[in-house]
């Protein structure tokens, strides 16, 4: 069996060896006691990627700093940047300010990760919105000035602590968006860790509570709630969209976005799109009597066959909610999302459906990669006349 043959450290760097060295690993500069230190790690693209930090103590914290990448950064300047930062905490001053010129804060990082992930987003989708809001109400407030290089994981911590454990969701949320800016940073060679990784996951509390399931009317009442709301003088097109959500039990970001062009009432079916459906691929929608009946009463009242199936109403934004805010204004205690939820129970204690034609009326993907290979049908038929049966119960409960 052949070994690897360990490699000499030296006590002091030297140009040969940083310009050389070949072997993952963090090699320490013993020259002047300034904490200084090469990094060697595996390149995302093949090779290896060396950078400079240097561990310092800045208002009595052990801090790592970020000094640059080799070779753009030779061992000289590296040496010179480390004293430049000694001297600078010797005087009371954080050097990371100082360092900090030509590198973006966090929260112009924010805005340049957001950019790249746009063209990923599928239209009419909620990501952008629910980045900046995150960020906005969590992060920004703290790390928005910082450099990206400033940033240490005990930043990170302030923001999440007082979250953590009362809003676990977006605590998640908020760490997951920090972290995917802080790789950025990374990658750019601003630093050197992601500052919301692991070690940060396992610096807070557990956070392994119950998931928290989106509220939802048990099925034997939502009836009577589409009654409350087609007698509710609220804006015409809310109340078309809550019903045909309710419906088709489809999501509240595939219905807010529904148009004239993807609707043939003729064959009585809605297809979305790809680009509209989580799963990424295009979804046929069975239409009842009544969800029908609605799409008649929408083209004649709001925009004659048109665009947008349910459109805002004029001067409102994309970011409007119409469907929440009617159902917050009419005491339903639910979300939009909870009525596919209800729809789901109905089927399971309320028909024979087999459980594939269920999940496939909810644009469920089949996790079993060798049964979804076998199952090529949409079973389209059979999700018709579930979804008549649904409405038909609606219509008896109301």
């Amino acid at each position: 069996m052949n070994h690897a043959k360990p490699i000499k450290r030296p006590k002091m760097l030297s140009a040969t060896f940083v310009r050389t060295v070949n072997v993952p690993g963090r090699y320490g500069d013993g020259r002047g006691g300034l904490g200084l230190s090469l990094l060697v790690r595996p390149a995302s693209r093949g090779g290896l990627a060396k950078c400079w930090t240097q561990s310092v103590r800045i208002g009595g914290r052990p801090t790592s700093v970020g000094l640059g990448r080799y070779p753009v950064v030779t061992l000289a300047r590296a040496r010179d940047k480390a004293l430049e930062n000694a001297r600078a905490i010797d005087e009371g001053r954080d050097p990371r300010r100082r360092a900090a010129r030509g590198v973006p804060t966090f929260a112009e990082a924010v805005e340049t990760v957001i950019a790249i992930h746009a063209g990923n987003w599928k239209a009419g989708s909620r990501n952008e919105e629910g980045w900046r809001a995150s960020l906005r109400d969590y992060a920004l407030p703290r790390l928005g000035g910082m450099p990206v290089n400033a940033v240490t994981g005990s930043d990170v911590m302030d923001v999440l602590e007082p979250i953590w454990t009362t809003k676990r969701e977006t605590a998640r949320r908020v760490r997951s968006r920090i972290g995917a800016v802080m790789k950025w940073a990374v990658a750019q060679g601003h630093r050197t860790d992601n500052p919301a990784g692991d070690a940060l996951a396992a610096a807070l509390p557990n956070n392994a509570a119950a998931p928290e399931h989106r509220r939802a009317l048990p099925y034997a009442e939502v009836g009577a709630a589409l009654s409350k709301v087609r007698r509710s003088d609220a804006y015409r097109g809310a109340t078309f969209a809550f019903e045909f959500l309710v419906l088709t039990a489809a999501r509240s970001g595939e219905v807010r976005t529904a148009r004239w062009q993807d609707v043939d009432l003729d064959d009585r079916v809605w297809t979305v799109p790809a680009e509209r459906m989580k799963a990424g691929r295009a979804h046929r929608v069975p239409l009842s009597d009544r969800a029908l009946a609605v799409l008649d009463a929408a083209r004649t009242e709001l925009d004659h066959g048109r665009g947008a199936v349910f459109p805002s109403p004029t001067g409102v934004t994309q970011t409007h909610r119409p469907m929440g805010d009617l159902m917050r204004a009419l005491r339903i205690d639910a979300v939009p999302h909870g009525f596919r939820s209800s729809f789901r129970d109905w089927a399971a204690e309320c028909t024979e459906t087999p459980r594939e034609v269920c999940e496939l009326a909810l644009a469920h993907v089949n996790s079993d990669r060798v049964e979804a290979a076998y199952r090529r049908s949409d079973l389209f038929e059979r999700r018709r006349v579930l979804m008549q049966e649904w409405a038909d119960y609606l219509s008896a409960t109301a």
